[in-house]
């Protein structure tokens, strides 16, 4: 938590900054604390706690530009912090691209509070913690001779930050967050060792689903029993939502002004153009009340909007901050996303694969990667066989390859299944025609 005492201390940071040979300066005052109780087959294994406040500001000298943190929030300490942090930014080389937003651009604040803070984050007993981890491991342990172990952990946490500008911007915020996961290893054939996983996530604890979680997680494992490869070819994807954020994560990437200013982008030149399927429909909905991701500014204190993003398969905008945008010469947005919502379809992911003759349900990705430049891309993957709409077998060690141009503009459905408690929420996805590699 951020004390009126620390504020008063930010601001005369900045002042101290701006009597002192500074121009400009940009401040932000941070304080987190998170912890983990990790438990192994029901008993304690690891318990880790950390909390850390400090301060970062960037001073802009003579046209240079440097940043600088420190966790001495002492006001001596911070005035020698502060005069070093002005002389080293003037052996810096000019940067006349380095300037702050224009103050009209600022979120000026008045607009209802986002509700992402639960004050009960700091009255759960440590023991009831303890025993919503000991229950997800609880539920499975004994109900299966092949479990090998069995991971469970619960975690919480809390940020917040206030920031400041010189040319006008005073911006809080804060947030909490709440987990539990189970992790089981079970005995396979010969060698084999598979393992899979579940979770919930909320920003308040009284949303966190507590029990189910070792359940669903033995429930994903058992079912990877006598994993192998099939036959290289052809097949329709569908990706589960537990990875489908992992297949737009390179189209979000390809957005980013600094992507795009070092032309290292699949997706450069390419605003107003349709890129994929007339179903890619994606937003940044920041205004949501109540949901992770949700801002009312960037980390510039632009405000945030919503946002089109692709729209019927046209690019909509690129996310292009301050810097970014004097270089390329173009007009600034925002530095990023908020909450990504993809707009969902009306399908199950069971009714999906019910649809699909042919196909591969990917319930995770192992490794690989995408080339910013082209959109070439290569990933292992792990799921499962789907044949006349069914399941049949488990499937590993095989690589979907292609390029996401063709894969995105290949999206023939979308399910209704978004995990709600990400700031992801994308749901089940399935593309036809794509090139998997096995036998």
């Amino acid at each position: 938590m951020i004390t009126d005492n620390n504020k008063k201390l930010a601001q005369w940071a900045m002042d101290y900054a701006l009597k002192n040979g500074c121009q400009a300066a940009k401040l932000v005052l941070y304080s987190n604390s998170n912890a983990s109780f990790e438990l192994r087959d029901a008993k304690m294994d690891k318990l880790q706690q950390a909390s850390e406040s400090g301060l970062s500001i960037s001073l802009f000298v003579d046209g240079r530009f440097g940043s600088y943190s420190t966790n001495r929030l002492d006001k001596k300490e911070l005035e020698v912090f502060i005069a070093n942090g002005i002389e080293s930014t003037r052996y810096l080389a000019e940067d006349n691209a380095r300037v702050l937003p224009d103050p009209s651009r600022y979120y000026k604040g008045g607009k209802p509070d986002l509700q992402l803070f639960d004050n009960k984050f700091y009255t759960v007993n440590p023991d009831d913690k303890v025993a919503i981890a000991r229950a997800a491991a609880e539920e499975v342990l004994g109900k299966d001779e092949r479990i090998i172990s069995v991971a469970s952990s619960y975690s919480d946490g809390e940020n917040a930050a206030y920031r400041l500008t010189s040319n006008g911007f005073e911006g809080e915020s804060k947030s909490t967050w709440f987990s539990v996961s189970a992790d089981i290893a079970v005995k396979g054939e010969g060698e084999a060792r598979p393992s899979s996983y579940w979770y919930d996530s909320a920003l308040f604890y009284d949303k966190l689903i507590k029990s189910g979680v070792g359940t669903k997680a033995l429930e994903r494992v058992l079912k990877k029993l006598g994993q192998k490869k099939v036959a290289s070819g052809k097949y329709t994807m569908v990706v589960d939502p537990m990875n489908s954020g992992n297949m737009l994560s390179p189209l979000l990437s390809a957005l980013y002004g600094s992507s795009l200013q070092q032309k290292n982008s699949f997706l450069l030149d390419k605003l107003n153009t349709k890129v994929g399927a007339d179903i890619l429909n994606l937003m940044d909905e920041p205004h949501t009340i109540g949901a992770n991701g949700a801002r009312y500014f960037d980390s510039e204190g632009v405000a945030t909007e919503r946002r089109s993003i692709f729209e019927s398969g046209v690019l909509k905008t690129y996310f292009i901050d301050t810097y970014n945008s004097r270089k390329m010469g173009v007009a600034p947005t925002v530095n990023s996303p908020s909450l990504l919502v993809l707009k969902p379809g009306s399908k199950t992911l069971e009714a999906l694969v019910a649809d699909v003759q042919k196909g591969i349900l990917v319930t995770g990705f192992n490794g690989g990667n995408c080339n910013s430049s082209s959109g070439d891309f290569s990933y292992g993957i792990e799921g499962f066989l789907i044949e006349n709409g069914k399941l049949t077998q488990p499937v590993n060690e095989m690589n979907v390859t292609g390029n996401m141009l063709t894969l995105w503009a290949s999206l023939v459905a979308v399910g209704n299944d978004p995990r709600m408690s990400s700031s992801w929420r994308i749901p089940s996805l399935v593309f036809e025609g794509v090139d998997f590699s096995g036998l």
